[in-house]
């Protein structure tokens, strides 16, 4: 028997992090996991993160929320840590694409904005989370439609 299919978001992890500035607070990951699953219907959550041994504790916690965590190994150029994870939320978004129903992007990066096309094409993309207005892309914006909202609007609901 054929397992029906459920509602996946797919989080870039470092934007979100970085989305702290943008909004003057920081989300809670166990209050936005609770918002993904009772909004959307939400099954799986697939958070986006750059792998750094000293923060095994934030992936432990990340993980007893309910994520399961997509690592990228990181590396430093010109000094600055990096971990750009948006091939890897690419493919799996692409790999699971027969798995869930629909998908919720959550991240400001006008990279995705490719990704967030295809998905209203083919009827598989429920909803473009981006921090504000004012810090979101333009690119991901114009190709998100109707389809984007944004977390400084879910202060109450997502707010630590």
């Amino acid at each position: 028997m054929k397992k029906p299919l459920i509602n996946a978001a797919f989080i870039d992890g470092v934007n979100l992090y970085k989305a702290r500035a943008d909004l003057g607070w920081e989300v809670d990951t166990k209050r936005l996991i609770k918002h993904l699953e009772e909004t959307y219907g939400v099954g799986k959550a697939y958070y986006f993160i750059g792998f750094i041994a000293r923060n095994q504790g934030l992936y432990d916690r990340l993980k007893s929320e309910g994520y399961e965590l997509v690592y990228k190994q990181t590396s430093y150029v010109n000094g600055e840590l990096k971990g750009n994870i948006d091939a890897e939320l690419v493919l799996k978004s692409m790999t699971q694409y027969r798995v869930y129903k629909e998908a919720i992007i959550v991240t400001s990066d006008g990279d995705f904005a490719c990704l967030v096309k295809y998905l209203i094409e083919k009827n598989k993309l429920r909803s473009v989370i981006a921090s504000t207005k004012e810090k979101c892309s333009h690119l991901l914006e114009e190709a998100s439609g109707t389809y984007i909202c944004y977390a400084d609007a879910l202060r109450n609901k997502l707010k630590r």
